[in-house]
């Protein structure tokens, strides 16, 4: 039969409150809550470079684009301008065309191949002996002016005009002087820093 003392039970109290075990299991308990960021600081590089791309591809877009606009908007304006430039030539060569004298006939032909160009301009050379002859024998004179125009289409080397004209004519057997009124849509190109006729239709 064993006998209790003082001693033994203070000693047993000690044991269940000793702190170094309360410190052990906490020390133990805060490496385990440790251990997962550790592994952390590893990632964070990766996912700084890839931030860093997609920063650098969006910036990269964003000039892409930009500059697309830019380029587009200034073949817009190069089209605009190239439009304008072509109506105004194209209105002061229809009143040309469409004005004649009989007593100044070559003067006038000459004017009219000077503006020409390609499939016009052939045609127009082919054809004017015999309307040359035509336009004297008949003292035909003619004026023209044109009363509205309009681009249909525009680049920067070809401009596409409408126009209204109204043409005053006269003749031998028409000496009073007449108005035709007629519509002309034709086809300007830039050739050799002038714009001229290329085509030349009445729709």
């Amino acid at each position: 039969m064993s006998v209790t003392t003082d001693r033994d039970l203070d000693e047993k109290a000690d044991e269940q409150n000793d702190p170094a075990d309360e410190t052990e299991d906490t020390a133990a308990e805060e490496d385990s809550s440790v251990e997962p960021e550790e592994d952390a600081p590893r990632h964070r590089p990766w996912r700084r470079r890839i931030r860093a791309g997609l920063v650098a591809v969006l910036v990269l877009a964003g000039f892409a684009t930009s500059g697309y606009l830019g380029w587009q908007l200034w073949q817009d304006h190069q089209a605009t301008r190239a439009g304008e430039q072509a109506r105004a030539a194209a209105v002061q060569y229809a009143q040309i065309l469409t004005s004649i004298d009989s007593e100044k006939v070559d003067e006038n032909f000459d004017q009219v191949l000077d503006g020409a160009t390609g499939e016009f301009k052939d045609m127009y050379s082919q054809s004017s002996m015999q309307l040359r002859q035509l336009l004297i024998d008949n003292k035909a004179s003619a004026h023209g002016v044109v009363v509205d125009s309009a681009i249909q289409s525009a680049s920067r080397d070809t401009v596409v005009v409408l126009m209204f004209v109204d043409q005053s004519v006269s003749n031998t057997a028409v000496p009073d002087p007449r108005i035709d009124r007629s519509r002309i849509k034709m086809t300007m190109q830039y050739v050799d820093g002038r714009w001229r006729a290329s085509k030349v239709e009445l729709p």
